[in-house]
């Protein structure tokens, strides 16, 4: 499928983690206009250079998404620029796991809530009503952990189930504005940089960002206009 999203105004939060770059080239590719948000001033630099966009068509801006005015800086900046936001696309994550649950250190479980859960709580906050106005997306990605969770991934379980329901929450409160909010849920991700690193590994288990990207696209267009509060599953058995 060839979607356009010519002029649309797109806001890509954790736009320079390992996600990031796939994304943000599939949509300017798109004919998006992009906002992007990090904390690594350098990243966001290369990254927008590396979209090869007349100058001043995509910006950035560094900002921490846990601290609340700030993301409403953010938000209120891309107001001013464009006028309206057409899709915030959340990419912030962050993984720690692989033990029982006594064991679990406790900087960690801090860590995973604010990774992921009060930056998407802070997004979330920050564009709820630019998404109404201009009936735009707002997309999550999460994990098949959020449903079904092991004893040894129980805290980042628990965190990605909390930012799913603020998502579902959220499309609630989108009903009847023509704004949509909607999660993919992905196993593992495959970044083009781990291929590069250790092209023989096994990836079975894996969903590549390029696919992850193309979901995105498909859930900002036309065609899913009516698809609100739903989980977009990319993995399975292969």
């Amino acid at each position: 499928m060839n979607i356009s999203l010519d002029g649309k105004v797109v806001a890509i939060a954790g736009a320079a983690g390992g996600l990031g770059p796939t994304v943000v080239a599939a949509f300017a590719r798109a004919g998006a206009v992009l906002s992007l948000v990090d904390r690594d001033a350098s990243k966001l630099d290369a990254l927008i250079a590396s979209l090869g966009a007349p100058p001043g068509k995509h910006h950035w801006a560094t900002a921490d998404l846990l601290d609340a005015g700030q993301t409403r800086a953010w938000a209120e900046q891309i107001q001013q620029r464009h006028g309206r936001v057409d899709a915030v696309l959340h990419l912030v994550g962050g993984y720690r796991g692989g033990q029982k649950i006594a064991q679990f250190p406790d900087d960690d479980w801090a860590l995973l809530k604010q990774l992921l859960i009060e930056t998407t709580w802070n997004v979330m906050r920050a564009f709820v009503e630019p998404l109404k106005a201009s009936r735009g997306r707002f997309i999550l990605v999460s994990s098949p952990q959020a449903q079904k969770p092991s004893h040894a991934n129980a805290a980042y379980a628990a965190c990605k189930a909390a930012s799913e329901a603020l998502t579902l929450a959220l499309a609630d409160e989108l009903q009847g504005s023509g704004a949509t909010a909607n999660i993919i849920v992905v196993n593992a991700i495959l970044t083009p940089q781990m291929r590069a690193e250790r092209p023989d590994a096994d990836y079975a288990q894996f969903t590549t960002a390029e696919d992850i990207a193309s979901a995105m696209l498909y859930l900002c267009s036309d065609a899913a206009a009516n698809m609100n509060g739903q989980r977009l599953s990319l993995f399975g058995a292969r």
